[in-house]
């Protein structure tokens, strides 16, 4: 009850209590003597109250203080009837004993949830210390990729707009040979379409789309991603094939971005196979995943640089941005999906695409 919040309001209930119960004793005629027995019994009530609101002190003045305000009737009645004040004045120390053990064992739950209370307060400034220093991690790691994302763009920058200042200089000069002037025009176009390349991918990788879910048959889709590496450039050497663990469920996902993530992850294989070798485009499902994978026959990616080959304009490639393998990456993790490197054996490397059956918009 909200009244009996506060200690004294507890105080003022238990004593009005122990005082009705002696005024009734004093009322009601002693021949009811099972009414005296029964309101005697009733002495408990408050008795066990007080050590649960007030611990074992709190009973021991209650024990005390009735025992104090029945004195009297119990003196009076001796003569009438002594059994029976010999049994209240026995049971009023059980009451007492009973609510000092009551009394004690409220203090110790009260002293367990003050001590539950006080580790909770720190686990949650503990807690909030953590996220807090969570929080500046995680901006000192946005500011230290956005630091490697801008010395790499603008180291990738520095060298074709060299060949073009180059090339820029030479026509300036008006001494060329026609040959020399269509030698530095080409320069120009071709770094020119180098750095826009280059922006794209960038564009790509640090904004990407958000993906446009859509039911999508998968060999389909696999299908159409062997046709166009078909085309690439070395493909011509290059034995594509195509391997499906059947049947395949039809996925969510946008078709256009998961083609360009395997048609990138395809060519890099075709790029990576010497002479006459073989690239495997396979696929196998499980209750709500499904695997691809992009198998190669080249010479691997030694271990000390596999965790590097997601990272932004890494690239062992001498025309190449370093962006693809990110780009394909982020499209993946976008999906709810994962893209990982190991050693395919006896030789060449495996890239697999993990993707959820019915991906969900991160």
């Amino acid at each position: 009850m909200p009244w009996l919040q506060s200690s004294r309001a507890r105080a003022a209930a238990l004593a009005g209590s122990v005082l009705l119960l002696t005024i009734a004793h004093w009322t009601i005629p002693f021949s009811l003597i099972h009414a005296h027995n029964f309101i005697q019994h009733l002495n408990f009530l408050p008795i066990i109250c007080a050590g649960l609101f007030f611990g074992w002190r709190g009973a021991a003045l209650t024990t005390l203080a009735a025992a104090v305000l029945q004195f009297p009737h119990l003196w009076r009645t001796w003569d009438l009837a002594p059994v029976y004040v010999s049994d209240m004045i026995l049971e009023l120390p059980v009451f007492g004993l009973g609510g000092i053990v009551a009394g004690l064992l409220a203090e110790r739950e009260r002293r367990q949830r003050l001590h539950l209370e006080q580790t909770k307060l720190e686990l949650e400034q503990v807690y909030q210390e953590l996220q807090q220093n969570f929080e500046r991690l995680k901006r000192a790691e946005r500011l230290y990729a956005a630091g490697q994302l801008s010395a790499g763009l603008a180291h990738e920058i520095r060298n074709p707009l060299a060949s073009i200042s180059g090339a820029a200089g030479i026509l300036r000069r008006g001494h060329a040979s026609m040959e020399n002037l269509r030698e530095c025009i080409d320069i120009i176009e071709k770094e020119s379409q180098r750095l826009n390349r280059l922006l794209t991918s960038f564009l790509d990788f640090a904004r990407p789309r958000a993906p446009r879910i859509q039911p999508v048959d998968l060999p389909s889709l696999l299908d159409s991603v062997l046709s166009l590496a078909q085309h690439a450039a070395g493909a011509s050497h290059i034995d594509l094939r195509l391997s499906l663990a059947q049947p395949l469920p039809e996925i969510h996902c946008d078709p256009e971005q998961l083609k360009q993530v395997l048609l990138n992850l395809v060519i890099n294989a075709v790029q990576a196979t010497p002479g006459r070798g073989t690239v495997t485009l396979a696929a196998t499902s499980s209750s709500s995943t499904v695997l691809i994978s992009v198998i190669d026959e080249g010479s691997g990616i030694p271990p000390a640089e596999r965790d590097r080959i997601f990272d932004p304009f890494y690239t062992t490639k001498e025309n190449g941005t370093g962006l693809g393998l990110a780009v394909a990456a982020k499209i993946v993790e976008q999906h709810g999906g994962s893209l990982t490197a190991e050693d395919n054996s006896p030789r060449g490397i495996a890239f697999r695409v993990e993707l959820p059956i019915h991906a969900t918009l991160p």
